[in-house]
């Protein structure tokens, strides 16, 4: 069984300060579409990825995705499939979870938050649960890395209104299929990139600065992209099935949408990397380095 996967649009810009809540995800031609010189398609978004060909699919190896099982409900099961990052981006922190999964160690641990609007967070709520040996410290550093500009393959979206004015200080923008940050950093002056919070991303959850959270503790965004979170907690994949089964968990009766109690929280089943999984379907993204993915983003952006 083949299931596809849309790559989230809704990046905003990535800025020091909440962006607005319009989309901020137009591709090279709505510029073009905004003074004028091209007309909109007039195809919806729905019938330009029924039309994209094979050679515009990404297939995604049953290697690089976590199966979370929880338990059925009205006598349906629950599985929340997360396809996990691939380089450049958080290969420290997806190391340590595939570590985890490989140990088992999330089987008969919880759901332990659901703050409306913003994350759903997993892992062990006693906190005493012992880790498995030989997980990666990972440095504060790796949140960004220093880039190239203009790698071959990259597609940065524009915003229409700012496309003819002076480079700003951040874009958003897809690098190998996933949303990315790219600016200047303000004390070094290289150029950076970063992973950006959209919804369905999953992040990793920390202690205070130094801690940089060990993998073990995992959440995903279940609300509007939360721009403050970027460069702050480390990204390691995104929610590509299933989401509706965190998302429409009741909220936490806590401070910031923790559970109270543990009759609230939802048990874990398993959690397992897809290769161990037998009867797991073939999953695909639309590359973002496509036409279609172009005309997609722009269709989006120009209803």
């Amino acid at each position: 069984m083949r299931t596809v996967f849309l790559p989230v649009l809704a990046l905003g810009l990535v800025a020091a300060s909440p962006p607005s809540l319009s989309t901020v995800i137009a591709g090279q031609a709505s510029a073009a579409q905004s003074s004028g010189r091209v007309a909109p398609d007039a195809h919806a978004p729905s019938e330009i990825v029924k039309a994209a060909p094979a050679s515009d699919w990404v297939a995604i190896a049953a290697s690089d995705l976590l199966v979370m099982d929880l338990p059925p409900l009205n006598a349906k099961p629950r599985r929340v499939v997360i396809q996990l990052m691939s380089p450049p981006f958080s290969q420290g922190w997806v190391g340590n979870i595939r570590k985890l999964a490989a140990a088992k160690w999330w089987d008969g641990t919880s759901i332990n938050r659901v703050q409306d609007n913003y994350v759903v967070q997993w892992g062990d709520a006693t906190e005493k649960k012992a880790l498995p040996g030989g997980l990666e410290t990972v440095a504060e550093s790796e949140y960004t890395l220093v880039k190239t500009d203009g790698e071959e393959g990259d597609i940065i979206l524009r915003h229409p209104k700012q496309y003819v004015e002076d480079y700003p200080r951040d874009w958003a923008w897809f690098e190998k299929g996933w949303p990315a940050g790219y600016g200047i950093g303000e004390s070094t002056r290289t150029l950076l990139s970063w992973p950006v919070h959209c919804y369905g991303m999953v992040g990793v959850g920390r202690n205070l600065s130094p801690d940089t959270g060990s993998g073990a503790e995992l959440y995903t965004v279940i609300g509007h992209a939360p721009r403050h979170l970027d460069r702050n907690i480390a990204l390691v994949g995104r929610v590509i099935e299933g989401i509706e089964h965190l998302s429409s968990l009741p909220r936490g009766t806590e401070a910031l949408g923790f559970y109270k109690t543990p009759e609230e929280r939802t048990p874990i089943t398993a959690i397992r990397i897809g290769s161990e999984i037998a009867d797991l379907p073939r999953f695909e993204y639309l590359s973002t380095e496509s036409a279609s993915f172009a005309r997609y983003a722009d269709a989006r952006a120009n209803r």
